[in-house]
């Protein structure tokens, strides 16, 4: 996509960041509206037709947590945080309330606007009328119709275990998924928080598809927060 018109709202009280960010917006084709309050971007929500939210945490009136919560009880759209909470915690936290993304200032133009296009592709593809059959991210492809997964067009003999890891994120290419919720997904709400059995499994799986499983070239660690499928 070249022309873009999505609607950004950016959720941020610092005049210069909104600016700087609204002006990078605007020169790529998106569309951009405003709110320095968490109160005042829940207003927007619900009155203009926005397509994707920056928001940063530290808001004057309410945290941005409570703002991407309240958000989650009636919209899956794309929420990027934009903070300069930097700690994995944070990260972590801010991840497993909904939100898509998580961006630490100080950053780039060009790393800002890469993240909002892998969030809306990653959202209009979850939310498109067909459901897809298969994914690919370069050589690494994924049949859902057969339960097959390729690499450079070579079938990979992957576990039960393994194949469900990939299906979870192929669903989610680009999103950083939490330890915490990858746990949830496959082995159920009431697994706990060990995550040794995680690594293990993303070892096994990595010796899999990766040519060099030290430099990961398909997933790639967040480190102190989760894992992420590149987004070509």
């Amino acid at each position: 996509m070249s022309n873009y018109h999505e609607y950004v709202l950016v959720v941020e009280d610092d005049v210069q960041i909104r600016n700087f960010i609204c002006y990078s917006l605007r020169a790529e084709g998106f569309r951009c509206v405003t709110a320095d309050t968490g109160e005042g971007a829940l207003s927007l929500l619900v009155s203009e037709p926005i397509d994707l939210m920056l928001l940063d945490l530290g808001l004057p009136d309410v945290d941005g947590m409570e703002v991407i919560r309240k958000v989650r009880e009636w919209s899956e759209m794309p929420i990027i945080v934009v903070s300069a909470r930097d700690q994995d915690k944070e990260k972590a936290a801010a991840l497993d309330e909904g939100a898509d993304d998580y961006l630490t200032k100080p950053f780039s133009a060009t790393e800002l606007l890469a993240r909002i296009r892998v969030a809306l592709r990653h959202f209009y593809r979850q939310n498109g009328s067909k459901t897809p059959t298969s994914y690919q991210v370069g050589g690494l492809r994924l049949d859902l119709a057969k339960r097959l997964v390729f690499l450079d067009d070579v079938q990979l003999h992957v576990t039960p275990m393994e194949y469900k890891l990939l299906v979870l994120f192929f669903k989610n290419t680009g999103k950083v998924l939490t330890t915490k919720y990858i746990l949830k997904e496959i082995w159920g709400a009431g697994y706990g928080s060990d995550t040794q059995v995680l690594r293990a499994l993303m070892a096994g799986l990595r010796r899999k598809i990766e040519k060099n499983p030290a430099k990961p070239r398909y997933i790639m660690t967040e480190i102190g927060v989760g894992y992420r499928l590149v987004d070509e």
